[in-house]
C-alpha cells in the first residue's frame, strides 16, 4: 500500500508541475507579443523610414547622368525619365481636402507652417515641385538653418507629400495627412 501511494502522489506532483509549467509559459508568451498600439508605432516609423528612402533614391537618380551610363543590354539604350507636367485644379484639391488650396503653398504640407515656409523661400524652395525634389537630408538642412526650436520636426515625409500636391494626388495625400495627423483632434 505504501508503494502505491507514493506512486500516486508522484503522479499528482508530475501532473501539478506540468500544469504550472504550462500556464507559466502561456504568460510569458503573452508577455513578449507587441501590443497593437506597439505596433501602430512601428508602421509609422517604418512609412516614415520608407518615405525618406524613396525621396533619397529619387535624388540619387536625378543627379545620376544617364547619357553616360552604360547600357545593360546592347540592343536597350536607357531613356532618361520622362518629364511631365501636372495641372493644378484648385476644385479637385478643394472637394478631397475640405479647404480652399493655392498653388505651392508649402504650408499644406503636414508639418510646415508659414515660419518653415520662409525658411524654405530662402533656400529657393518655393514650389511643390522644388519641394518634391528635394532630399531629406536638404529639408533637415534648411530646418536647421532656423535654428533650436526648428529640431522637433521630423521633414522625412515633406518631399513625398509634396509629391502628392505637385502630381494632384488629393485624395491619397488627404488620407496621409489623416493618418499621420501629428495629435491635432
Amino acid at each position: 500500500m505504501d508503494w502505491e501511494s507514493s506512486t500516486l502522489w508522484y503522479w499528482i506532483l508530475l501532473a501539478g508541475v506540468g500544469i504550472i509549467s504550462a500556464i507559466l509559459g502561456y504568460f510569458f508568451g503573452k508577455s513578449d507579443t507587441p501590443s497593437a498600439s506597439q505596433n501602430s508605432v512601428q508602421l509609422n516609423l517604418l512609412e516614415i523610414e520608407n518615405a525618406k528612402l524613396k525621396s533619397d533614391l529619387e535624388s540619387c537618380l536625378k543627379r545620376l547622368d544617364t547619357s553616360k551610363a552604360k547600357p545593360l543590354n546592347l540592343e536597350k539604350e536607357i531613356s532618361p525619365p520622362k518629364k511631365e507636367s501636372f495641372l493644378f485644379d484648385a476644385q479637385e484639391a478643394k472637394a478631397a481636402l475640405g479647404k480652399t488650396v493655392k498653388e505651392n503653398d508649402l504650408k499644406l504640407i503636414e508639418g510646415i507652417g508659414p515660419k518653415i515656409e520662409g525658411l524654405f523661400h530662402n533656400f529657393g524652395i518655393k514650389t511643390w515641385k522644388d519641394l518634391a525634389e528635394t532630399s531629406v537630408d536638404k529639408c533637415q538642412e534648411v530646418l536647421d538653418s532656423g535654428g533650436k526650436r526648428y529640431r522637433i520636426h521630423d521633414p522625412a515625409s515633406w518631399p513625398m507629400q509634396a509629391k502628392m500636391a505637385y502630381e494632384g494626388h488629393w485624395q491619397q495625400l488627404f488620407e496621409w495627412q489623416e493618418k499621420h495627423r501629428a495629435g491635432k483632434y
